[in-house]
């Protein structure tokens, strides 16, 4: 019985209740906890994984049925890098950050693990408000300059993406008589002629919308490059891993073979790197290179293929590794230097020893190079695209990871090895050298031929024979590299680090909004002096007629004689009684 029990216990409890321990803990405690509680449930998962059935947990709610324990195609590769990452993510961070911020991070983490598992509509929407209430409280913990206003505008646009899902779910409950789960894709072909705009393709429009946003596709994607880099070094980490990739994982679960997410997803991929290779702040330009790998995943998801699908889960588990990896390093070198533009750096290398050979793997990891986790997954994906006979998605994919070479390359040039800044930091404490190391290991371990079949692959249900170590595709990528390499080098004179802020969709709202209410209100003061002159004029008049008959002399005011006063009485006394008799 109690060996039953555990099997049914979701592992985003464990995760969840195991938070709290953190802020009564010591320092070094709280080490130890950062650890055991995602490893136990990391076991869970695993647990769950060997002998789980579709829907082992169900909970009634309200006549509905809450399946908070339900696995799919997706939940134990998710699941898994989820955990991974949360571990070295808090140990990276536990000896640095506030204790509010570790809670909310186990509870970030915690709520996008229970996301993995949700068979349900209501449990996913629960999990994502808690997802978004915590990765609040992250960036509000944190010291840096305007944190609390990023924080807000964060919030506010995951309101907004909390609302459009509610919506939808809600009219789906309502027209199916369902909270389960169903693949949404068939409902999203009224964009095509020949389709009718019917309720159902409204319910799946207002889903994805919500989840697009959590994405971060634009001109929904200003949140994050808005509010990652004003975390706290460690924040950035845990925030750089969940929510994006939960949205990722979700659009795999419900719109698997939406063809719309191809074309978003190459705008996505081409949007996010544009605006990284323009950026100076070392986090900003991570955040912007976030939007442009799960670009590369939508398309994979639009496709819809089982070796597309692969190739997405795939890489949201490598993504979430490598671009964890990248958060830690700048997140390092912003620690340790007190700095966030590239402008202000160079020559870092000379005394960051290990966080620059940390920073170079990562950056290799992303730019797909042989023997590392971007090299397989993004193999795959190329393949499908291949498979699939799309010769021009497949030329787009291969400029993009063009784009996404000469990114790695210029974070690591001008971080490290441009001009000498005369700043000669040390490397990070001790905690977060050996979080950066572990990282590193795994971006690396799993992508040695042989091993990733063991490793990545057995954590997937669709079987891929695909292998990624094929000659062609090998020289194909060192070409690539190289030529990227060589150009940015010959071109390198002209690459100027400015201190200006590229301009985002959220311009609309933080420039532009403040200038219309500006106009409006100048526009304004035209009519409401007129008004103002005449209500004064109004109130002057109703002040001289009330002067007049309640003033000092005035009618009302004068005195009457007794007689008067009586004669006066007499009539109306009678007046009354007349009438009373009268009504008789």
């Amino acid at each position: 019985m109690g060996i039953e029990f555990i099997n049914q216990l979701p592992p985003s409890l464990i995760m969840i209740l195991g938070s709290l321990l953190i802020p009564p803990a010591k320092k070094y405690l709280r080490l130890i906890l950062a650890i055991i509680i995602p490893v136990l449930t990391l076991q869970q998962v695993w647990v769950i994984a060997v002998g789980s059935t579709n829907e082992i947990l169900q909970i009634n709610l309200g006549g509905f049925a809450l399946l908070p324990l339900h696995t799919n195609p997706y939940t134990l590769i998710f699941a898994t890098a989820f955990c991974i990452a949360a571990a070295i993510a808090a140990f990276y961070g536990v000896m640095q950050a506030r204790a509010s911020e570790m809670v909310a991070g186990f509870i970030y983490a915690g709520s996008a693990i229970g996301l993995c598992y949700a068979g349900d509509f209501i449990t996913i929407f629960i999990y994502w408000e808690i997802m978004a209430i915590a990765s609040c409280v992250i960036i509000f913990s944190s010291n840096a300059k305007f944190a609390g206003n990023a924080g807000v505008r964060y919030a506010i646009m995951h309101f907004l993406s909390g609302v459009l899902l509610l919506a939808g779910i809600i009219a789906q409950i309502f027209l199916s008589g369902s909270s389960e789960l169903v693949n949404l894709n068939s409902d999203m072909e009224i964009l095509f002629p020949g389709y009718a705009l019917d309720m159902n393709g409204l319910i799946s429009w207002l889903i994805l919308l919500g989840l697009l946003i959590g994405a971060a596709v634009p001109p929904f994607s200003a949140w994050l490059p808005d509010s990652y880099p004003k975390a706290s070094p460690s924040g950035s980490v845990f925030l750089s891993i969940f929510t994006t990739k939960v949205a990722v994982f979700l659009l795999l679960t419900l719109f698997a073979g939406a063809k719309i997410l191809i074309f978003i997803g190459l705008f996505m991929a081409f949007y996010g790197i544009v605006y990284a290779i323009l950026e100076n702040n070392i986090r900003r330009l991570l955040s912007y290179s976030i939007i442009n790998q799960v670009g590369f995943m939508l398309v994979g998801i639009g496709i819809g293929s089982e070796l597309a699908l692969n190739g997405v889960a795939l890489h949201a588990f490598c993504h979430i590794m490598y671009k964890a990896l990248l958060f830690m390093a700048a997140g390092s070198v912003v620690y340790m230097t007190g700095k966030n533009r590239l402008s202000d750096m160079g020559g870092l290398y000379h005394s960051m020893h290990l966080t620059t050979i940390c920073t170079v793997i990562g950056a290799l990891a992303m730019s797909s190079f042989p023997f590392t986790l971007g090299f397989i997954s993004k193999a795959i994906l190329s393949a499908a695209v291949v498979e699939e006979g799309l010769p021009g998605v497949w030329y787009l994919f291969i400029a993009a990871s063009a784009g996404m070479f000469l990114l790695g390359i210029k974070f690591i040039w001008f971080v490290f090895f441009a001009k000498d800044s005369s700043l000669k930091p040390k490397d990070p404490p001790f905690n977060m050298a050996i979080a950066m190391a572990i990282m590193s290991v795994l971006c690396i371990i799993p992508a040695i031929p042989g091993l990733t079949e063991t490793t990545l692959y057995s954590m997937l249900s669709f079987p891929v024979e695909y292998t990624p170590y094929k000659a062609d595709y090998i020289v194909t990528n060192l070409q690539l590299f190289m030529f990227t390499a060589l150009s940015f080098f010959l071109l390198l004179p002209l690459i100027k680090k400015s201190n200006a802020r590229s301009l985002d969709f959220d311009w609309f709202y933080r420039g532009l909004a403040r200038y219309v209410v500006l106009a409006l209100f100048r526009i304004s003061i035209v009519p409401t002096q007129f008004g103002r002159i005449l209500l004064k004029k109004g109130l002057r008049k109703t002040q001289n007629i009330i002067h007049k008959t309640h003033g000092p002399g005035s009618i009302m005011a004068r005195g009457w004689e007794i007689g008067t006063t009586a004669t006066w009485t007499i009539v109306l006394l009678g007046i009354y009684l007349v009438v009373y008799y009268k009504s008789k």
